[in-house]
């Protein structure tokens, strides 16, 4: 015969033991209902008590105390706490629950002011709905207010933080990403106390990954060597080990483990005994391997076959962005009691660390390619790597498509810009006034430019004759007058010193000059056409004179005498300057000037602004009267 075996009541059959408690809970004594509810609370473990309990109707008459809701604390906890106990053996289902009792639940749940084991029950409770079906889940999310769930976390009593927890990731888990995002941002806008809630809720949860961050790798552990051996046999299709010698097969796991960019190939798990981040990489190597396994044989197959200085090593660029990640995410820092700084990206996905990790490796894969990087540049490719998560994850993207396609558009180019301008902010250089001063004493510099200009065609450049058959040996030098009115140019030999401005018979007036021409709108390039490189083209100019037959045919011996000497006719010509020399050359004159104004203002805050004139005195009786002198 089965017996009720509870120590809080004598041993009696189930059946009348279900029986005492049922009518015990309907007494109009209180203490009674209490003694009832507490034993039943110890007994509704025994399933078939639960059962003798359930046919009686039992749990209807736990559901109507609790929407009535006029017992004392210590009753209803007892209640909530049987009732708890009868529902986890899944033999009434939680789609019976009426909205009423869901109601109340989540009432004890909002309120600011409750016993503590009220709320912890009422927190199981609901998130056993949730997890149960989805249509209660809707009337869990519609009942529960977001910020009171958050603020259970900041609670002392560990229990209620707990319970709390575990709700709010319930409904995260059951909401799809359209639920997840109304869960999250339920007001018009996230104000202070909710975004430290949700960094408090991130913090926490991040947290709990932070026992295997800290733990080295084992390995005397079964289960950790057969991970690591399983992304070695997932990256290379090797023919059976078991027919292989114990040599063989050991010089083979070493090659192997040499190609997936394990340091120590001999003894892989060496490399995984940095803690951070620990078995946190081996668990993120591994999601990529199984969750991704085209791409992750594509990273090792790809790296394995270049040369062994522009390898990018699996393993090694694992570890480390593993532990870029950690730092990056706050993973084992205690949530700070001001911190605000959350990412919603966090709640739209449940394995955050793991999904990221498989993006970012491949776009570490990408930038090692466009950085052309070798082993020696390893830091430099990862603090890069870093950069471009950082400032992905700024951008606050609320989906994991959303950060792919905005970090792998972050590329090394936009890197350089995005460092290049920040260091300009940095040196206050884009300051609005600064902007101004710049532009003050842009006409001065470029001044200087053309007088620099002009004082290299005076000082004249060698020139090589180009003919319809052959580049000939035959060198010719041009040079300007020093009073800037005449082109002087002649044949001269190879072996002669710069010719003196007499020597030069043959001139052009300047003022005999009509255009200039560059590349391929010059005569000698048009008289050639199809015949010329484009180095060539590139440092070809003329200048037309008379008339447009006759012109002055250049080719330069390098880009800077091309600019120099285009630049100079430009001016000449009463034109503006326009090749790269010049505004290179301007922006450091204007750079090096911009630090010598500012020199004296070093760690100043320069206003975007200039401060307001103060207004005038209300009069100007201020002047001391010096006629009558003291006596």
């Amino acid at each position: 015969m089965a017996v009720c075996v509870c120590t809080l009541c004598r041993p009696i059959t189930i059946g009348r033991c279900a029986e005492d408690l049922y009518k015990g809970i309907q007494s109009s004594d209180s203490d009674v209902r209490c003694d009832s509810l507490k034993q039943l609370a110890c007994v509704s473990t025994d399933v078939t008590f639960a059962q003798e309990f359930i046919s009686r109707n039992g749990h209807s008459l736990l559901v109507k105390i609790v929407e009535d809701a006029h017992e004392a604390p210590l009753i209803m906890a007892h209640t909530l706490t049987g009732f708890m106990e009868l529902m986890d053996h899944g033999i009434v289902s939680w789609e019976n629950v009426s909205a009423v009792f869901i109601k109340k639940i989540a009432s004890f749940v909002n309120a600011t002011v409750l016993d503590a084991s009220i709320q912890q029950v009422s927190l199981a409770i609901l998130e056993s709905m949730v997890l149960s079906s989805s249509s209660l889940f809707q009337q869990v999310k519609q009942e529960v207010t977001l910020e009171r769930l958050l603020s259970q976390l900041q609670v002392t009593d560990q229990q209620i933080q707990t319970k709390a927890m575990a709700l709010l990731m319930a409904l995260l888990q059951t909401a799809g990403h359209a639920d997840r995002q109304n869960i999250i941002h339920s007001s018009a806008s996230v104000g202070d106390e909710m975004a430290h809630y949700l960094y408090v809720l991130q913090s926490v949860t991040l947290n709990h990954l932070e026992s295997r961050m800290r733990m080295p790798l084992d390995s005397y552990n079964q289960d950790q060597r057969e991970i690591l051996h399983g992304l070695r046999q997932a990256a290379f299709e090797t023919e059976s080990e078991n027919s292989l010698s114990h040599e063989r097969r050991r010089s083979l796991c070493a090659k192997e483990f040499k190609k997936l960019g394990f340091s120590n190939n001999s003894n892989p798990g060496q490399d995984l005994l940095r803690a951070p981040p620990g078995l946190l990489a081996l668990d993120t190597m591994a999601h990529f391997a199984s969750r991704y396994p085209d791409a992750y044989s594509r990273f090792v197959l790809e790296n394995s076959s270049r040369e062994d200085k522009h390898e990018c090593p699996f393993a090694r660029s694992s570890i480390q962005l593993t532990l870029i990640l950690c730092e990056i995410l706050s993973i084992g820092e205690p949530p700070s009691e001001t911190g605000s700084d959350y990412h919603p990206i966090f709640f739209a996905q449940d394995q955050l660390l793991d999904e990221l990790f498989c993006i970012c490796i491949q776009l570490l894969n990408k930038t090692w390619k466009e950085m052309r990087a070798t082993q020696e540049d390893f830091d430099k490719v990862m603090q890069v790597v870093r950069e471009q998560i950082t400032r992905t994850l700024s951008s606050k993207p609320t989906s994991l498509e959303l950060f792919k396609n905005k970090v792998n558009a972050l590329n090394y180019s936009e890197i350089l810009k995005l460092r290049q301008t920040e260091r300009l902010h940095q040196e206050e250089t884009l300051a609005p006034p600064v902007l101004e001063l710049k532009e003050r004493l842009r006409p001065e510099l470029l001044e200087l430019i053309r007088q620099q200009r002009l004082n290299r065609l005076c000082q004249g450049t060698l020139f090589r004759k180009i003919s319809s058959r052959r580049r000939q040996d035959k060198l010719w030098h041009c040079r300007l007058s020093p009073n800037h009115k005449v082109l002087h140019f002649g044949d001269v030999e190879e072996e002669t010193e710069t010719p003196t401005i007499e020597s030069l018979q043959e001139k052009i007036p300047v003022a005999d000059i009509k255009a200039l021409l560059t590349g391929k709108d010059c005569p000698h390039m048009k008289e050639h056409k199809g015949k010329q490189t484009k180095e060539v083209l590139a440092l070809a100019f003329s200048v037309t004179y008379d008339v447009e037959e006759y012109s002055l045919n250049f080719i330069a011996s390098s880009r800077t005498d091309f600019c120099l000497w285009t630049d100079g006719l430009s001016v000449l010509l009463g034109r503006d300057m326009s090749s790269e020399c010049m505004r290179s050359e301007l922006e450091t004159l204007l750079s090096m000037e911009i630090k010598l104004r500012l020199l004296d203002l070093e760690n100043v805050p320069i206003p975007d602004s200039a401060p307001p004139v103060p207004k005038p005195p209300s009069n100007f009786n201020f002047c001391y009267d010096f006629s009558q002198a003291e006596q």
